[in-house]
């Protein structure tokens, strides 16, 4: 939809609030107080002698069940807490309140994604590691098909942290730099090695704990920014109306397409399958499951993490709108303030916080909490996973006197090398979009990789390999593809008609909304269309073609007779491998009582949502009976 009225509209008033010391009427960007950078040192200190704590009291506990899995004695509470705290990174904490500026509403739909993802994570892929009690979830691979495809996965896997970690340490290092001031290498060295530090020392429970404190501070920081933001800008109804006029609120965008970007189904169906690849098989999340003394305390606490991730999400999503409002009329990426989509809150963060001494120090700690609790998470999995399948699976007799020293070198090697990545990580664009997207490219072929294994008894080493390759071969084409052709984007309209800043020329603030995106002349022809596809999709595809060239080459060269496979390794194989087709129908049907339940909650969901679309000049249906509301009744 293209806008072509005045910005001149009713909008966010010109109060007296809004003629204060803000940078959209300074053109100045605001620095840090004293008092911010104690608070935000004081975190990595608590930080760092929660991991030293811990290595004191446990200095006793030697074994690599005590250090790698918290001697597999931990409670659901912890753990949940940990898990949220893993993946709900500083990327996270950037990217969705930039998601909800720079495009629509669509972005909430994604909690359904999660509500899929915990059932299909906690219920199909964990108890499989469980029955097996691995220290790795690539030791499955091992006893499923052989040595080769585990240290292939493993491999992998490794690949995929370490860029990860260094997307991680660098983003919110950069928009701290760029909109506050604050020291860029500074930041990505303090971090990196405070969280190094008390990693390689403390092991598994002190990255526990620690996530536990991290959890709490990116609660807090998110809640402060909300409620001053709220404050500034005034009730929800002037945020929301000031989304509206801007044509940010779409909610019913149910297009099959799926080069379309954020459509309903790319954001549950498609984002089940990029999370089940986080929260199912990366060994980050499957490390903190197997702490729990049973499954049922892992699932619990799988489950504990499916309300704090969609806290956070919706959270980032709220503040994302008030940002909306509060620059409607003076938006920061035209201005040039920033640069960078992803330095759109912290510019939010110092208009509306800096007249209270101390919040922006709470939000840098919070940000950095995210950083923290994901790059300690990863640091722990990959030394783990470098220890379990290469060093131990090749050299078994090395570790007997020297349990903890390895991996603890691991730790630190692990760190050394994100800390010498973070300058790769400045050139894949918006934050939450390259990271999805890298978990779809990497995690979508492991997640078919553990699927293929688990779902199809037939499937032998030869396929798992060739499905493995052929998957990552297919999505870093598409991948890497669609980063340099970048087709285009439609972004949400925004202004600069209102803008203080003399500097300015009369051009830069004319006074006309600035039309929503029209994507420039794209090629369309067979290849370029491939690079559409939407980032959500890559997980899916990844599986689908994993599975499909696996499943071929394994009747090739002779697929694996099911009696011959071990039955722990088979996700309930006397169901799903049953010689009757229509009791596996039944199974499957059974399974899907989860849909039952919540289809109609889900129908009335969609309901509201499309309500909040009526505008005198658009009705829902005009005059037609909704097929929903048929289907209902």
């Amino acid at each position: 939809m293209t806008n072509q009225g005045s910005c001149k509209v009713p909008g966010i008033p010109r109060d007296p609030v809004f003629l204060g010391e803000y940078t959209f009427n300074t053109g100045t960007l605001k620095q840090f107080s004293v008092l911010d950078y104690i608070i935000f040192s004081t975190v990595l200190i608590i930080s760092a002698g929660i991991g030293l704590f811990n290595a004191w009291r446990d200095r006793q506990k030697v074994t690599l069940v005590d250090y790698l899995l918290a001697g597999r004695s931990m409670t659901a509470l912890p753990v949940g807490f940990s898990l949220l705290a893993s993946f709900v990174s500083a990327i996270t904490l950037l990217g969705t309140p930039a998601e909800m500026y720079n495009f629509t509403t669509m972005y909430f739909w994604i909690g359904l994604g999660y509500f899929l993802m915990i059932a299909g994570a906690a219920h199909i892929y964990i108890p499989v590691f469980y029955k097996l009690q691995v220290t790795s979830a690539y030791e499955y691979l091992e006893k499923r098909f052989n040595r080769g495809v585990r240290a292939a996965a493993s491999l992998t896997f490794v690949l995929q942290m370490v860029l990860y970690m260094s997307l991680v340490l660098y983003a919110p290092s950069l928009a701290l730099n760029a909109v506050t001031g604050f020291s860029l290498w500074g930041a990505i060295m303090s971090v990196g090695v405070v969280c190094t530090i008390y990693t390689a020392l403390g092991g598994m429970k002190a990255v526990l704990w620690t996530d536990c404190f991290q959890v709490v501070m990116m609660l807090v920081g998110y809640l402060a920014i909300l409620i001053r933001g709220a404050t500034t800008v005034g009730s929800w109804d002037v945020a929301w109306e000031s989304a509206k006029r801007t044509n940010r609120v779409v909610f019913d965008d149910f297009s099959m397409n799926p080069a379309v970007r954020h459509s309903v189904w790319a954001l549950v169906f498609g984002a089940y399958f990029t999370w089940v690849a986080i929260f199912g098989v990366n060994q980050a999340q499957v490390q903190r499951c197997l702490t729990c003394s049973t499954l049922k305390q892992a699932q619990f606490a799988l489950w504990l993490n499916f309300p704090g991730l969609c806290i956070i999400l919706y959270l980032g999503c709220f503040i994302g709108i008030y940002m909306s409002a509060f620059y409607e009329n003076c938006d920061p990426l035209k201005t040039k303030l920033v640069g960078d989509p992803n330095q759109l809150l912290p510019i939010f963060v110092m208009d509306v916080l800096t007249g209270v001494t101390g919040l922006p120090g709470l939000f840098v700690a919070c940000l950095f909490s995210g950083a923290l609790s994901t790059i300690s998470s990863g640091l722990n999995s990959v030394s783990a996973v470098i220890l379990e399948d290469c060093i131990k699976n090749y050299r078994e007799g090395m570790l007997d006197h020297r349990a903890r020293i390895v991996p603890q070198t691991l730790a630190v090697v692990t760190g050394i090398t994100c800390l010498a990545l973070t300058y790769a990580a400045s050139k894949l664009g918006s934050v939450l979009q390259a990271a999805l997207s890298l978990f779809g490219i990497v995690g979508g072929p492991l997640l078919g990789l553990f699927s293929l294994g688990m779902f199809f008894p037939w499937a032998n080493s030869y396929g798992a390999f060739s499905g493995l390759f052929g998957s990552l071969v297919l999505m870093f084409w598409i991948g890497l593809g669609a980063a340099v052709v970048k087709p285009p984007q439609v972004k949400a309209m925004r202004c600069v008609s209102n803008c203080n800043i003399t500097a300015f020329d009369n051009q830069t603030l004319s006074a006309l909304y600035a039309p929503w995106k029209v994507p420039q002349p794209f090629d369309t022809s067979p290849p370029n269309q491939v690079y559409t596809l939407s980032y959500l999709w890559y997980s899916c595809v990844a599986v689908a073609a994993c599975i499909i060239i696996g499943l071929i080459v394994s009747f090739i060269t002779g697929h694996k007779n099911a009696k011959d496979v071990d039955p722990r390794g088979l996700e309930n194989p006397s169901d799903l491998a049953s010689t009757s087709k229509r009791h596996s129908m039944e199974i499957l049907l059974r399974r899907s009582n989860i849909w039952k339940q919540y289809r109609n909650s889900i129908l009335k969901i969609f309901i509201k949502m499309r309500a909040l679309r009526v505008t005198p000049s658009r009705p829902i249906c005009e005059g037609k009976v909704s097929p929903v509301l048929h289907y209902i009744s």
